[in-house]
């Protein structure tokens, strides 16, 4: 099976222990995007809500790049860092995901870089 590596600049780079995404068996597999702005590496927001779409927006450029978009995403990862967080995160979540959903899991976070709040990771049909 091939594999194809994707990467842009338009969403925060990984240290080289891995990739922004993998494109293989017709399916985009995107690491789990941050709330860092791409340019200054800066959380973006304090809420959940805010931090949640700037993952998402990661996201999003990641699978242009791979010539997809969130509507084509499969599955998706949030990974939160309070429990109370949950309510304000599906709040965002329905804003871009208003019709047929990905399937979900959710998980908390173990530690909190940088005062990041949120995780997003997502399986997107090519």
């Amino acid at each position: 099976m091939s594999r194809e590596i994707i990467r842009t600049d338009h969403a925060p780079q990984p240290p080289r222990t891995y990739s922004q995404a993998v494109k293989a068996a017709g399916l985009i597999f995107v690491a789990g995007q941050t709330p860092f702005d791409p340019v200054t590496g800066d959380v973006v927001g304090a809420t959940i809500q805010e931090q949640t779409a700037q993952c998402l927006r990661n996201v999003s450029a990641i699978l242009a790049a791979a010539g997809s978009s969130l509507s084509k995403a499969v599955s998706a990862t949030a990974v939160i860092a309070e429990e109370a967080d949950l309510a304000g995160l599906n709040e965002e979540w329905v804003k871009w995901f208003p019709v047929d959903p990905p399937a979900r899991q959710l998980a908390q976070l173990p530690a909190r870089p940088k005062g990041m709040r949120v995780l997003v990771a997502v399986i997107a049909s090519a």
